[in-house]
């Protein structure tokens, strides 16, 4: 999905007009709202990406937040002002994260929120572009890193927890160790079984759990065009550069013994990030593919 919207947020901080009217409504199926201040334009405007029903002041949600005196535009895990930070994002933000005012000294507003990702924009001939410590980056990541963002405040939003334990993020990470199961159960029905056909001989399954004399395969598969191997790897909760070298040397493993030059490999991760982007540039016969975890827990009431 096109992040025009960006582009001309950051054209008109550099203006004094205040207008809106002119942005979208929606961005992956969540409200838009823009604000450049009233009267004259904020120190720090800003650009969120919201449920419909989480209030500005007293909500949480993916933001925008252009420090003009710094050049330096922040996505950040925004939290409205009068709001409870704690019954928002994954309270492991404050041991890990960074906050604003680590970032940016003595910022106008907004210090105590953290940063998803930091951008030093600059329009050069009258095209937006985005730096990160001195190197631009590539609109496709400041894409992704929003987009990874939504995936994982719908998820915030999916769960509703009355006490405080650790249930849900044991459960995640439960269900994260589930997904080859849940993968290979259910193959006619996700986008790989379109493509790909999983390998039985004599009636069981060899696919999954794949053995080779280097490790085991999580998933190997078989494309159904040209019957090419296709290495399949969840990336769990390993760095990406493990999970890069993984496939690649399985798949250099493949193409060995097997003989196959024409294997595939394929990455299924929670997120992306930079070091993915990156090696999935260079090496054109490795995909990957985002899963998003969501489930509900209700109160029950008698």
């Amino acid at each position: 999905m096109s992040l025009n919207f960006l582009d001309d947020f950051v054209r008109q901080t550099q203006t004094d007009s205040l207008k809106i009217k002119q942005y979208p409504k929606e961005y992956s199926n969540l409200l838009v709202r823009v604000s450049f201040g009233q009267g004259t334009q904020a120190k720090v405007p800003w650009v969120q990406v919201v449920s419909p029903d989480m209030p500005t002041t007293n909500g949480y949600y993916p933001v925008y937040l252009m420090y003009k005196e710094q050049n330096t535009l922040i996505l950040a895990y925004g939290i409205g002002e009068s709001f409870d930070s704690a019954e928002s994002w994954d309270p492991k933000l404050h041991e890990t994260g960074t906050r604003i005012d680590e970032l940016i000294e003595d910022p106008w507003r907004y210090g105590d929120s953290y940063v998803c990702g930091h951008y030093q924009p600059q329009v050069i001939d009258g095209e937006v572009k985005y730096f990160r410590d001195g190197q631009e980056i590539s609109k496709d990541i400041v894409t992704k890193e929003l987009d990874t963002l939504i995936a994982y405040y719908r998820a915030c939003m999916d769960i509703e927890v009355k006490d405080e334990t650790s249930v849900i993020s044991t459960g995640l990470f439960y269900m994260e160790q589930q997904l080859e199961d849940f993968i290979i159960r259910n193959w006619k029905e996700t986008q790989f079984g379109k493509k790909y056909d999983l390998i039985f001989e004599d009636g069981e399954l060899k696919s999954q759990q794949f053995r080779t004399d280097i490790g085991r395969i999580d998933i190997l598969a078989k494309d159904k065009t040209d019957g090419s191997y296709v290495v399949i790897e969840l990336k769990r909760n390993q760095t990406s550069d493990d999970t890069v070298g993984q496939v690649t040397r399985y798949m250099g493993w493949i193409q060995d013994k097997l003989g196959d030059e024409s294997v595939k490999g394929i990455i299924v991760a929670g997120s992306y990030d930079e070091k993915l982007y990156y090696a999935q540039k260079m090496l054109k016969n490795i995909e990957v593919f985002l899963y998003e975890v969501n489930f509900k827990l209700n109160e029950y009431k008698r």
